[in-house]
């Protein structure tokens, strides 16, 4: 797996380290990230100027972690995210953590409705994998629109996905000290609402928040964003663009996600621990972090901050 990475023991998760396949194993529940762009992944539909079509190391999956335990005599999964990109995730997930069974898929957690996040449930149909009941973690009015709409009403008629609908702050219980406890967020709601979950592993916990309008409307909910990551050990954050003028003519001042550049300014007295938990993800394809060289990125680790990667593991 490209870039596979181990998030090392210390609870800051300030150091890391490369590390290979079998130690990955050593960890009994973990977090391993397998995209980190925007929806449409990069490079994009229409942007043939795009050096990723060319250059391979330079192509990124729509943002999706996987969740593993390897407790017990059978090793359960489960994917946050059915993205357009599934298929190739699914592989990586089966290369980091292979199983003896179809899909081998405890369920999946889906934020909201827009096409990265959920799209990716038509590989359960009848036309791919012909799945069988597999459990979709969704909020009500996801649930709703997942039953009253096609293609997706034939994948529960089929019985492809069974509807395991969530209330706002009361976990799901997946295991020994494992749970998954869905939050709302303010952001686009054209089919359903927005959540974003808390994931607790036996140890360790993390935060999966890849698409909010702005930390400021948040706040005006009564959530805020610094007391979410003080509360975990790692926080994944909407960094879907890194500031105003990265899409050339057009003015970004009013698009619904913070950017990278905001969040910055917005966490600068964060004690150096604390900012040390952020790992941006969600990047949209003209987001210049995904410049390996870029200055970009140095400026986010020079503040302290992190970028996720697509194979590294984060042990719970």
């Amino acid at each position: 797996m490209q870039r596979l990475l181990l998030i090392c023991a210390a609870i800051s998760l300030v150091a890391c380290s490369k590390a290979p396949a079998p130690e990955i194993a050593a960890c009994p529940v973990s977090l391993l990230v397998l995209g980190v762009a925007q929806d449409a992944g990069k490079p994009q539909i229409a942007n043939p100027q795009d050096p990723a079509w060319a250059d391979e190391s330079l192509k990124r999956m729509a943002t999706s972690l996987a969740l593993i335990d390897r407790r017990g005599e059978r090793v359960k999964r489960w994917m946050f995210e059915a993205t357009p990109d599934i298929k190739e995730q699914l592989q990586r997930l089966d290369e980091a953590a292979p199983v003896d069974r179809k899909l081998g898929l405890d369920g999946v957690f889906i934020t909201h409705a827009h096409i990265g996040h959920y799209a990716g449930l038509m590989m359960f149909g009848h036309e791919a994998a012909g799945a069988q009941n597999i459990p979709a973690y969704v909020m009500p009015r996801m649930a709703d629109f997942l039953t009253k709409n096609g293609p997706w009403d034939q994948l529960v008629r089929y019985h492809n996905i069974i509807l395991a609908i969530m209330e706002e702050g009361v976990a799901e219980e997946l295991g020994d000290g494992l749970r998954v406890t869905a939050f709302l967020v303010p952001h686009r709601q054209e089919y359903a609402e927005v959540a974003g979950f808390r994931i607790d592993g036996p140890e360790r916990s993390a935060l999966f928040l890849p698409d909010i309008d702005s930390w400021e409307e948040w706040d005006e909910a009564g959530t805020r964003i610094e007391d979410m990551i003080r509360d975990v050990d790692i926080a994944y954050l909407d960094a879907s663009f890194y500031a105003n003028g990265e899409i050339p003519g057009r003015d970004m001042s009013g698009f619904p996600h913070p950017f990278v550049s905001h969040s910055m300014e917005r966490f600068a007295d964060l004690p150096a621990a604390e900012k040390a938990k952020v790992r941006f993800i969600h990047m949209n394809h003209t987001n210049p972090l995904h410049n390996p060289n870029g200055r970009e990125r140095k400026t986010v680790s020079k503040a302290g901050f992190n970028i996720a990667e697509e194979g590294e593991t984060i042990c719970l």
